[in-house]
């Protein structure tokens, strides 16, 4: 039987975009543009990203059920309404796929984004295809969907879905302005391993997102409670190449037919110097962009952040505050 790691963390995204979408031009005729960021990630040792499994929700949290599908997608709008991204939709179809998934990875005991004809449970090799056996239709152009798993011995779905978008390669996906749709599906094994599959879509044209020439911001300003520190070597490609225990990820975040241009980017403890940061953009599409500083974050600690640069050439400049845990 294959080694199965305490947690893992796995992220793919996928998008068509027609030319008017991309800005490219006002054909009808659709030019499709692919892009495909992948994130395999076994996570081991200790703090959110590998952490020690304390999770505490705050006060305006949803209500915790147990269940981890539920909790995790609940948790997941939770955090984009906070981020000020648009809720996606709960889709039964789209259910049926992560939880297929979910089943597929907990009966071969692996976790992957793609499946393998003629193994058991079985529903189709690629995220594409299982959308489709589930009667969740693709149209040619103007969609996107993205997938994130994770698989934990810590089977609380608010906790799952956390440790997902503290990962940056994970919050990329996740915190899609323009996904509209969303289906959760977990799955149990007889040893208490528990996969958490997250399917985003969107179709027929792209959701409203954010404004045109926008961006939004993780951590949120203001948010407290934020974890100190990541564990860099959990994510495939790794977002700070050799050293493991970094600071928690600071992110910005536009539409994906927009395109970011980062002319500067900081934090620092508020009073303090501007810390050593490692600059991490999304595979394949400049769209977003985040910064990981070198060293974990102190505790109980105000931190300013700032970002300057453009958005579809448009000038954006972003100045914020937020507190460690």
């Amino acid at each position: 039987m294959s080694y199965m790691p305490r947690r893992s963390l796995i992220a793919a995204f996928v998008a068509a975009l027609s030319l008017t979408a991309c800005g490219g031009g006002s054909s009808d005729s659709p030019s499709p543009v692919a892009a495909t960021p992948e994130a395999i990630a076994p996570v081991t040792g200790t703090g959110t990203g590998g952490g020690t499994g304390s999770f505490a929700p705050d006060a305006n949290a949803p209500v915790q059920t147990n269940n981890i599908a539920l909790d995790g997608r609940n948790w997941i709008n939770y955090r984009r309404t906070q981020a000020g991204v648009p809720v996606v939709t709960e889709n039964a179809q789209i259910n049926n796929a992560a939880l297929g998934h979910s089943e597929y990875l907990r009966t071969n005991n692996l976790m992957s984004h793609d499946q393998v004809a003629g193994r058991p449970g079985f529903t189709g090799a690629t995220l594409r295809e299982r959308l489709s056996a589930a009667g969740y239709t693709i149209p040619a152009s103007g969609y996107a969907y993205g997938e994130v798993i994770s698989g934990s011995t810590n089977g609380n779905g608010f906790f799952m879905a956390e440790e997902l978008i503290t990962a940056i390669y994970h919050r990329f996906v996740m915190f899609e302005p323009k996904f509209r749709e969303i289906g959760t599906g977990a799955a149990t094994s007889s040893s208490r391993y528990s996969y958490f599959t997250a399917d985003f879509t969107t179709r027929d044209g792209f959701g409203p997102g954010i404004g045109a020439n926008a961006v939004v911001t993780w951590p949120f300003g203001g948010q407290a409670g934020v974890t100190p520190n990541f564990l860099s070597d959990s994510e495939e490609p790794d977002p700070v190449a050799n050293i493991n225990e970094v600071g928690y990820p600071v992110s910005v975040h536009a539409n994906i037919d927009a395109q970011v241009a980062m002319q500067a980017f900081t934090v620092r403890p508020r009073g303090g110097a501007n810390l050593q940061v490692q600059v991490v953009y999304p595979t394949g599409a400049r769209t977003a962009v985040a910064i990981v500083p070198l060293a974990p974050l102190k505790a109980n600690t105000t931190y300013e952040a700032s970002f300057s640069g453009t958005v579809n050439g448009a000038p954006v400049t972003r100045d914020w505050s937020f507190t460690t845990r």
